[in-house]
């Protein structure tokens, strides 16, 4: 490979598809007829003028249109097409983790099959990937969508995503990304992570920047997004967040509040006990026994919890022989070196 991922032209195309690609393009596909021929179009004649071995990763995720006929007849015409079709509609999470399973090339790009990302800036992310990065976000600085209904819930959706995960990403939202392949084998993806995945890749200590790119107004078919989904992304944001802070110490904050609320809960049983032995008074009525006996049980629960949930990473991580650390580098003392 010549300057990381671009490599010398290979003399016939066959030679080219059978080699390690400098790059896998993974596109999900849902109702995406009309738009399918441009795209693949557009992929091939850049990565081509731009010198880079390359293969397109399709992934129909259950079309009701013609998509899937199409991918399978131009799978068999083409070498630098794969088409995964999978058995019905999974959701964009899925179907990027079928593309990422399938992909071959040293780097991993993704972009939505609608035409709104463009091509044409691949080049460019995998130019920025060279400089040192894991992943090299897209950016639509001049988004082409409907302001009340896509651009505003956006807006609020990354900056909510920002000041929980820490990760200074504008539009979490696009789908044209560049990743090292080794940065995309250490993550697993369900729920609706995939709108997540820079603040995933953070969690493994990859190094994130992003560039702008360029967005088009839709030119074929509906958006497939909606209000709707508001909720799941909700609920996969708060899993983000706890997956950064404490997947490999969950008994920090389950153990730390289950201890704070049994010493609530005994301090209180101290004094009511002191009042009535001590003062005579009568306590079985009184709010603060039921709040004394809450606290207690709830503090006894969330260790238990604690407890429970560090037993699970444990198999979590021994199960699937994955390290608590991840390894960037390893310096020899010859001066050799080898990346991980």
């Amino acid at each position: 490979m010549r300057n990381g991922f671009v490599s010398e032209r290979l003399a016939g195309e066959e030679d080219a598809m059978a080699s390690v690609p400098d790059v896998s393009v993974v596109v999900p596909v849902h109702n995406e007829e009309e738009s399918l021929p441009h795209l693949l179009k557009a992929i091939s004649s850049t990565l081509i003028e731009s010198h880079f071995s390359y293969e397109i990763i399709c992934v129909d995720d259950g079309s009701t249109d013609g998509s899937v006929k199409l991918l399978k007849e131009k799978a068999q015409t083409r070498n630098d097409l794969k088409s995964i079709i999978l058995r019905r509609n999974y959701g964009q999470t899925a179907a990027m983790a079928a593309g990422f399973y399938h992909a071959r090339g040293k780097a991993i790009v993704t972009l939505d099959a609608d035409l709104q990302n463009d091509p044409v800036d691949i080049p460019m992310l995998l130019a920025k990937l060279e400089e040192g990065y894991d992943l090299v976000n897209g950016w639509r600085k001049n988004r082409q969508d409907a302001a009340l209904t896509r651009l505003l819930p956006s807006k609020i959706a990354n900056w909510l995503i920002r000041r929980i995960t820490s990760v200074n990403i504008h539009d979490y939202g696009c789908s044209l990304k560049a990743y090292r392949a080794e940065l995309v084998a250490d993550m697993n993806l369900y729920g609706e992570l995939h709108r997540f995945l820079p603040a995933l890749a953070y969690i493994e200590g990859a190094r994130i920047t992003e560039m702008p790119v360029r967005h088009h107004a839709r030119r074929f078919g509906s958006s497939k997004y909606g209000l709707g989904r508001t909720f799941r992304v909700v609920m996969d944001l708060f899993t983000i967040a706890f997956m950064k802070k404490f997947l490999n110490r969950p008994m920090h904050v389950f153990g730390l509040w289950g201890l704070i609320f049994m010493v609530s809960g005994g301090a209180i049983s101290i004094y009511l006990t002191w009042a009535k032995l001590a003062l005579g008074q009568d306590i079985g009525d009184r709010p603060l026994l039921i709040l004394a006996v809450l606290l207690l049980v709830t503090g006894v629960q969330l260790f238990c919890f604690g407890l429970l949930a560090e037993l699970l990473m444990r198999t979590y991580h021994e199960s699937q022989g994955r390290p608590i650390y991840r390894i960037r580098e390893v310096v020899e003392n010859k001066g050799r070196m080898s990346l991980k």
